[in-house]
């Protein structure tokens, strides 16, 4: 029987670890490694396990993803590999961005990291939109997007998850109207926009599921894309054999629903069109604690022990 894969989560008590853990414990290659209740917060305590582990993986406020990190490195060569969920290491230097299916061969490049910053929930649905049109023909690092979008409460760390389940928050809400949400500089760097994206969050009164919105108005273009063009063009690009969880649909449901896509670890693109008005529509529908988070760490981690 061959050695089992060792993983430590650094934070596995909050909901993100939770999830991840709960995956981890149906792959019968890895075992997941924890310390003492009393010892989460004990610095040397955590350094010990990552010095035992193959991966450690960072659930945790950005300030501590880094002091963890910082931890990590402290050990040299026994170092473990590491997947950050936090936002703190999204566009630095020397990581690897965890969205497998960013581009050709992105996969590959995950499985050889050393490490690998987890997106953003919104950032995955708003770049698996976007990336594919800077690609194409029509479209160009310097447009002007703008990103709808809508998540679930279980998104918001344990003070939100405990205002919705007392009935104390409202049945939706925008926010972040500073228009500076900490999801968009990953955007701007694995788009290769130019220049921000308009983006407007909100969260809904249900605990998991998301969609986010790329609206097209394409009606001042001298040879705008038609829908079966954009269709195309999204088949081909997540039509790629190392594609393992973007699905794009080519029917056009009346209606979608955030909440469906609960538990699902995938994302579903959606193209809606009106023709007559040049005006077209995208949508990734995501589980914002699956492919938003917890999912797409696993996939992540089996592609780094080479598991997939």
């Amino acid at each position: 029987m061959s050695q089992k894969r060792t993983v430590f989560i650094d934070g596995e008590a909050g909901t993100t670890g939770l999830q991840i853990r709960e995956r981890l414990a149906a792959i019968p290659e890895i075992s997941v490694k924890s310390i003492a209740d009393a010892d989460r917060k004990d610095p040397k305590a955590r350094q010990a396990m990552m010095a035992e582990v193959d991966i450690a993986v960072l659930c945790l406020p950005d300030g501590a993803a880094r002091e963890a990190v910082a931890l990590a490195d402290a050990l040299g060569n026994t170092s473990p590999r590491i997947v950050d969920a936090s936002t703190a290491h999204r566009t630095e230097p020397g990581w690897v961005y965890g969205f497998s299916e960013l581009k050709p061969g992105h996969a590959d490049t995950i499985r050889a990291a050393k490490r690998v910053a987890n997106p953003g929930c919104y950032a995955t649905g708003a770049i698996a939109l976007i990336r594919p049109l800077l690609e194409s023909e029509w479209f160009n690092p310097d447009e002007s997007f703008t990103i709808n979008a809508v998540s679930g409460y279980s998104g918001g760390g344990k003070s939100m998850i405990a205002d919705f389940e007392k009935g104390d928050a409202p049945a939706f809400h925008l926010y972040g109207l500073t228009l500076q949400h900490k999801h968009l500089p990953e955007v701007i760097a694995h788009t290769g926009l130019t220049q921000a994206p308009l983006f407007v969050p909100s969260v809904g009164n249900f605990a998991q599921g998301m969609l986010v919105c790329v609206p097209l108005q394409l009606a001042t273009r001298n040879t705008p894309p038609t829908a079966s063009d954009l269709v195309q063009l999204f088949r081909t690009y997540y039509g790629r054999a190392d594609n393992a969880q973007v699905i794009v649909h080519e029917d056009t449901p009346t209606t979608l629903s955030a909440d469906d896509a609960q538990d699902d670890d995938a994302m579903h693109i959606y193209l809606f069109a009106n023709e007559a008005q040049k005006q077209m529509l995208l949508v990734a529908q995501l589980d914002n604690l699956g492919k938003g988070a917890a999912g797409a760490a696993v996939q992540n981690i089996k592609l780094m022990l080479g598991l997939d």
